[in-house]
Parts: C-alpha cells; sequence; structure tokens
C-alpha cells in the first residue's frame, strides 16, 4: 500500500446529556449528567479521514496530551505504519505508561486502523483475519444507583424490556444483586462491577456475600487493582470467577494476572490501553491461554465500533458492554444500531461509519 501522510489531527471533546432514569450518579467525586467523550479525527494527504475516540475522564488532560506531545510526533508520518502507535508509546514513556498520554495514543491507533480499512476498502475485523460472527450479543451496564434496591429492580426491569439478556451491575451489596436475580430470573447472566471496592483482607468475605446470586462474575473487588496476587487469593476463597484489566497498564499486565491465576476474563479498554492495536493483542494472548476476553467498553464513540470489530474477530464469542442509559442523541443510532440486546457487526470500510455531524454541531464541549 503507498504511503499515506497524516496530515491533521483534531480532537474534538463532547458532552452528551444522559438520563440513567435516577440520581444522577458519582463519576470522580461529582455527579454525572452527561456521557463525555473525546472523538479524534484524522485527515491525510489522500483525502480519507479515521476517527478515534480517548477515554474522556479529565478529557482536558487527555486533549492536553494529544495537542502537545502525540500529535506533533505522528503529523508527517504514514498512516499506514503499524508500528507507529507502538513507537509513540516508548518515546513518550516517560509522560507515563497509563493514563492521559496513552489514552491519546489509543484515539490515534483507532483512527489509523479506520483508516487503513477505507483505504483497503475493507472493514476492520477483515485486517484482523476476518470475522467469526456477523453478530454480538450485548449487555446493559447499568450505572450506579448508590445501592438503592428500588431503583435497582426498576432499571433491571427496564433492560429486560428492551430486550437485552445480560445485565451488569455497578453496585456491590449482596441485597443490590440478589434484587437483580430475584428480578431477572435464574437464567440471566449477571455480573457486578465492584470498581475496585476493598482492601484485600475485606475483599474475600465480600464476595461471598454476594456468591449465592451466582454472577458470572465479580469484577475489580480489589484495591489496588494491580495487585495480582490478592486478587488471585480471592478467587481461590471464594470459588466466584473474576474478571480485571481497565485500570491495568499495558499487555504485560494481562500476562501477569493471568500467570498469577488471577482472572478468569481480561478487560482491556481500547480507549485507554493503547488502541486496537494492543486491544487485540491481549485478546488472542489470553484466549490463547484459555482465559476469555471481554473488553471493557460502555462507550459511545469510535471505541464502541472498534471493540466490536475486535468482538467479531477473536476466537471466544463474548458479549459487548453499552451503559444504560438515554442520551440526547445517541452515536451510531441509525448506522449501527443495538436492537433487542444484539448489534450487526459493520460490513462498509473501517469501523464501517463515521460520527453523526449533528452530533458534533450539537454537545461539542
Amino acid at each position: 500500500m503507498p504511503a499515506t501522510t497524516i496530515e491533521r489531527i483534531e480532537a474534538i471533546p463532547l458532552r452528551i446529556p444522559m438520563d440513567h432514569w435516577a440520581p444522577p450518579p458519582l463519576f470522580a467525586g461529582r455527579p454525572r449528567t452527561t456521557i463525555d467523550t473525546i472523538m479524534v479525527r484524522v485527515a491525510t494527504d489522500r483525502g480519507i479521514v479515521g476517527w478515534g475516540e480517548a477515554f474522556a475522564g479529565g478529557w482536558q488532560a487527555a486533549i492536553a496530551a494529544l495537542d502537545h506531545w502525540v500529535a506533533p510526533l505522528a503529523l508527517g508520518q504514514d498512516a499506514t505504519d503499524v508500528a507507529l502507535t507502538g513507537r509513540l508509546e516508548r518515546v513518550l514513556h516517560n509522560l507515563g505508561r497509563a493514563g492521559p498520554v496513552i489514552h491519546a495514543i489509543s484515539a490515534l491507533d483507532i483512527a489509523l486502523w479506520d483508516i487503513r480499512g477505507k483505504l483497503e476498502g475493507v472493514p476492520i475485523h477483515r485486517l484482523l483475519g476476518g470475522a467469526r460472527r456477523s453478530r454480538v450479543g450485548v449487555y446493559a451496564s447499568l450505572l450506579s444507583y448508590a445501592g438503592v434496591v428500588e431503583n435497582v429492580r426498576r432499571n433491571v426491569e427496564r433492560a429486560l424490556e428492551r430486550g437485552y439478556r445480560q445485565i451488569k451491575l455497578h453496585e456491590r451489596t449482596p441485597e443490590t444483586v440478589a434484587a437483580t436475580r430475584a428480578v431477572a430470573g435464574p437464567d440471566v447472566p449477571i455480573m457486578v462491577d465492584t470498581n475496585c471496592a476493598w482492601l484485600p483482607d475485606a475483599a474475600a468475605a465480600a464476595v461471598t456475600a454476594i456468591a449465592p446470586s451466582k454472577p458470572l462474575w465479580v469484577e475489580e473487588p480489589v484495591w489496588p487493582p494491580e495487585d495480582f496476587s490478592a486478587l488471585a487469593d480471592v478467587r481461590r476463597a471464594t470459588g466466584v470467577p473474576l474478571a480485571a484489566g481497565e485500570n491495568a497498564t499495558g499487555a504485560l499486565d494481562f500476562r501477569k494476572m493471568i500467570a498469577a491465576g488471577a482472572v478468569d476474563y481480561v478487560q482491556p479498554s481500547a480507549i485507554k490501553i493503547g488502541g486496537i492495536t494492543t486491544l487485540w493483542r491481549i485478546a488472542t494472548e489470553a484466549e490463547a491461554q484459555g482465559v476469555t476476553c471481554v473488553p471493557h467498553a460502555p462507550y459511545f464513540g469510535p471505541g464502541y465500533l472498534a471493540t466490536l470489530h475486535v468482538l467479531a474477530a477473536k476466537a471466544r464469542d463474548s458479549a459487548l458492554e453499552r451503559f444504560f442509559c438515554e442520551l440526547a442523541l445517541m452515536p451510531y443510532g441509525k448506522t449501527v444500531p443495538i436492537v433487542e440486546g444484539h448489534v450487526d457487526v459493520p460490513e462498509g470500510p473501517g469501523l464501517g461509519a463515521d460520527p453523526e455531524p449533528e452530533l458534533i454541531a450539537r454537545f461539542k464541549a
């Protein structure tokens, strides 16, 4: 493929009003009333535009990293160079092996895969070796209801009514998990994300208290999340399947957690870990060792589509995460919609769809 030069990189922060049918959940200690994301538009000298997404928790820092460090190194480079983002990670490693710099590189990486697919006229899953499935299940990832059981019940019912057949909670009490099981019935998989709720000496008892509700997995029960030895102890002590990886630093962390016997599921996030390149590496390595990759992906921008292509192409079938809420305008709501708890894998070039111009016009921060 002839060289295609990166000519422009633009970060576009969006704040989309959100309703999750309960008092606003807290994020980083503040009430959350919007879904925030950073779209990244990458234009080339051949008129091809690719779209990426960076994690938007503290989006000002990720944009600063993109504008001041990542973009100046990437401009003028060949967009088809598959090793480019890996080189940027090494050049910039003194600025952090996780956090805003890696989030910015993640967005660039996703956009470059979009460009490569568009140049070749094929969907990204074809570049990954081809789709093993054309349709992917989606699980409703409920935001936090601060332990209010009635809000949990009501929104589990709402998710089931809308066709979801897998539910994840961002709760941590036996009562909320038991209420979910009572509403969902015995056959609906339930996942419980505790967001690093407990110190190691308290985690096993807390997970054991949830176990009677038969969760498919309990997610990140230990603080700090990189204490893989403690996580393995909880897994052995409780017999409950565990998941982790949203807060990991690079592919090596996943090798370490698997080697420690800490997890049944790994959860790299495309928009936090280094984009499609790193996500695909982690998924391939983990599943070759018998551990299922279920990416952390409750997002709504190009990271949603990037994860979908990986889920289509990887060895093991697993579901796509989706925050369960109502947005003022649903990104890709018409082009790549979720219908009755499933989504068809896009077959258009690259990611398969571009963000709606109306979305950017109305909600740019």
